[in-house]
């Protein structure tokens, strides 16, 4: 049995069972990483006390703005939690600061998540990539619009993208900034919405 339990998996195990981050990462490593072992773990553990993070409402949090070097590009981002207490909690506010920090940087940026794209945008896009591989044999054609639909969503989706300090944040996506924080508070954190201002545009 590995005792090496990585923190994303912690965070995905806390997001299933809504279990405390140790009890979460003892179960991991008595079920060798095992994701579906380890939730059964929890739930003989706790009952019927399990319910999951995602699922509790997240009406606490903050706003955070970040101004670019020039004032020429500025961000407002609203992140929000479950309790005041950790609405207060620095590594919260530092987390939602940098967030803004890397919309900031991000122009392409539209939405937080998958689930935000409206269809029609999707319909729009796929109909141009369509047309831009009409050259290509027609049983190809699905699967190269498939990935780049799957592009263009890792342009304009917030949480699929690496954190723009790639080396203070080891590469992590801010999905994974975002799971790991929730995991590390035990509570739901929800980047809300963001709004990004540039001098010209």
């Amino acid at each position: 049995m590995s005792a090496e339990v990585k923190a994303a998996d912690v965070a995905e195990l806390r997001k299933m069972t809504g279990a405390g981050m140790m009890d979460c990462k003892e179960a991991l490593a008595e079920a060798g990483g095992d994701m579906d072992k380890a939730a059964e773990l929890i739930r003989v553990k706790m009952g019927n006390k399990v319910g999951k993070l995602s699922d509790r409402e997240a009406a606490e949090g903050t706003v955070q703005s970040y101004i670019h070097a020039g004032g020429k590009v500025g961000v407002m981002v609203q992140v929000d939690c479950n309790t005041d207490f950790v609405a207060k909690n620095e590594d919260f506010t530092e987390f939602a600061r940098e967030v803004a920090m890397h919309i900031a940087a991000s122009p392409a940026v539209q939405y937080v998540s998958d689930e935000d794209v409206p269809g029609e945008a999707r319909e729009a896009e796929a109909r141009i990539f369509t047309e831009q591989v009409s050259d290509k044999p027609e049983d190809i054609r699905p699967k190269i619009v498939e990935g780049m639909l799957d592009k263009w969503l890792g342009e304009v989706v917030l949480l699929r993208q690496p954190h723009v300090n790639a080396d203070r944040h080891e590469g992590q996506t801010i999905e994974e900034m975002r799971a790991a924080l929730s995991a590390k508070t035990g509570e739901n954190i929800v980047i809300r919405r963001f709004v990004r201002y540039a001098v010209g545009e």
